[in-house]
């Protein structure tokens, strides 16, 4: 299993927030760029880059960071945050990220997300698919789709999606578990490389998304707060 760190990136710094409220953000470093060194330091090599502002603005805004951290650093990084057109997706790539995650996209205008997988190739782009209660949540969790999940992700998976990012929006940032149980039943009826993301908090909750056979699970929090130690993350990889 892939172990990914997140960078959330709010007014040009390093934040986390609580369930996706931005009266919640905590501002962890000042320099996403030191943050990104030090993931890489300790041996890890993929990053989560998280435009808040863009997803906030519906375009996106700190791109500049993605390509300082993809310029000065060998990591493998996907981008998500305000992904909406075609504009963003090729500042993305041109900025220096290998994947790009895009979910709001998905559900307004599908046929361009489909185009983008086409255009892209599957390899490239990551479906978002956070939900709040199992419904879709978009524009930066502040609106809800009458989807579940599960339908959500098969759907796409039926169009070509190899990879998705899944967020339980209540979970993120509150370190008291991911959603393993719900990974489990998508994971046991769909065909699809599952990143898990939201609520981890310790080495065992790692664990038990690898049995779960998830491809990848994303930790920020936990790394930032001092439950897990970034070079304690290399040997679950």
């Amino acid at each position: 299993m892939r172990v990914i760190v997140a960078i959330d990136i709010i007014d040009g710094k390093c934040v986390r927030l609580t369930r996706g409220d931005f009266s919640t953000k905590k501002i962890y470093n000042e320099d996403p760029l030191e943050v990104a060194r030090e993931i890489e330091d300790a041996g890890l090599r993929y990053l989560h880059l998280v435009d808040l502002d863009g997803a906030r603005e519906k375009r996106i805004i700190n791109y500049r960071i993605l390509e300082k951290i993809s310029s000065k650093t060998s990591l493998i990084i996907d981008f998500g945050g305000g992904i909406r057109s075609d504009d963003d997706t090729r500042a993305a790539f041109n900025s220096g990220a290998s994947q790009i995650t895009a979910g709001s996209v998905a559900v307004t205008a599908p046929e361009l997300f489909i185009k983008w997988l086409s255009v892209y190739g599957n390899d490239r782009i990551i479906l978002g698919a956070d939900c709040r209660d199992r419904k879709i949540s978009i524009s930066g969790w502040t609106e809800s789709v009458e989807e579940d999940v599960k339908e959500f992700i098969s759907r796409y998976s039926d169009l070509g999606v190899k990879y998705t990012i899944c967020t339980e929006v209540e979970r993120d940032g509150m370190l008291k578990g991911p959603s393993t149980k719900l990974y489990k039943e998508i994971l046991g009826e769909i065909r699809i490389n599952l990143i898990a993301s939201g609520g981890i908090s310790s080495l065992k909750d790692l664990e038990n998304l690898k049995e779960a056979g998830c491809e990848g699970a994303i930790t920020g929090k936990a790394v930032y707060e001092g439950k897990i130690i970034l070079k304690e993350l290399r040997e679950i990889c």
